[in-house]
């Protein structure tokens, strides 16, 4: 669930992102752009985070695991959409406007569907990203319940006794999702990540 909603979520709000900023290239959006690609290489401070957490009373919640980790997938799908978006046409902007599509309306129904396989990318790389974050929900989720299921492995181990065989079955089932969803989803991250690269 987490990993899902996130993602999807990640989709659709760096995708809007980044066709506004590829198409109207003005310097305020080059900046913006600048500055939100620099969250790639720079870390979380958790503990200012901590504090926006709970003033936004989305500490221990489900909602606010989700949010978190979109938005600390967004600098990098941005990248990666934005190269993509320079290489379709801005007749197909013009086209859309003359048939009388609105601005969400071009974008949903002309421009969004041009993005196929940089999007499918995108939501591999953040689901595979957002299932094995550690630090996260380990901060941010203090309720054992709520927790996915990098961090299921923890109910498994007590102060007296530690249950080897739910231990290797849990870390088998954390493993699998994430080596399918790759296996099925290779040929769309290496269209995605080289689509961008090239115009003409």
């Amino acid at each position: 669930m987490y990993s899902s909603i996130s993602s999807l979520l990640c989709i659709i709000f760096s995708a809007m992102a980044a066709y506004v900023m590829g198409r109207n290239k003005t310097k305020f959006n080059r900046f913006l752009y600048l500055f939100i690609i620099m969250g790639i290489a720079l870390p979380l401070n958790y503990f200012t985070l901590i504090d926006v957490m709970k003033w936004t009373h989305l500490m221990n919640t489900q909602a606010g695991i989700i949010v978190l980790y979109m938005v600390t997938q967004i600098p990098f799908s941005i990248f990666i959409l934005y190269g993509f978006i320079g290489g379709v046409p801005k007749e197909l902007d013009e086209a859309g406007v003359i048939d009388g599509c609105g601005p969400i309306r071009l974008f949903f129904s002309v421009i969004f569907p041009m993005l196929q396989p940089a999007a499918v990318t995108v939501f591999i790389l953040s689901f595979l990203n957002t299932w094995n974050e550690f630090l996260l929900p380990l901060y941010y989720l203090n309720s054992a319940q709520k927790w996915p299921m990098t961090l299921a492995v923890y109910n498994f181990f007590g102060q007296f006794q530690q249950s080897w065989n739910l231990v290797s079955a849990d870390i088998i089932l954390t493993i699998l999702p994430v080596i399918i969803i790759y296996l099925l989803g290779q040929r769309f991250i290496i269209a995605g990540m080289t689509s961008g690269s090239v115009k003409g």
